[in-house]
């Protein structure tokens, strides 16, 4: 099981990214996937997550209305549309597949490495 997490890049505020999550070696359909962020100093913080069947989402407060995950099945890749980017929003983001169980709120056990969002002012 891999995950490649890609899209990062500098971008001014208000400007927007879409960062891509590629599965290899597992059916990203069955399981739940979420976007995290961990920014300088700071804790890891669960950004959005997708379940199995894409017919369930959930987002932290901080980003709610500016962010949009979505999955892309048969490309086996999750997506995270990030609109109207503010410096705040600076963090590596990763992405991980749960355990299996297909539901957001389950642990997650297959991490990807980060990619680098910086949102300059």
């Amino acid at each position: 099981v891999q995950l490649q997490a890609s899209g990062g890049g500098l971008v001014q505020a208000g400007g927007s990214l879409r960062l891509s999550c590629v599965g290899s070696g597992f059916t990203m359909a069955y399981y739940a996937i979420g976007w995290f962020r961990q920014a300088p100093g700071k804790e890891r913080e669960e950004v959005s997550c997708i379940n199995n069947s894409g017919g369930y989402t959930s987002y932290a407060d901080s980003v709610r209305g500016r962010f949009t995950i979505s999955r892309d099945i048969a490309m086996n890749t999750v997506y995270l549309q990030m609109n109207n980017l503010k410096p705040e929003d600076t963090a590596v983001y990763y992405c991980a597949a749960d355990n299996g169980e297909g539901e957001c709120g389950t642990p997650y056990d297959y991490w990807g490495q980060g990619t680098l969002v910086t949102v300059s002012s």
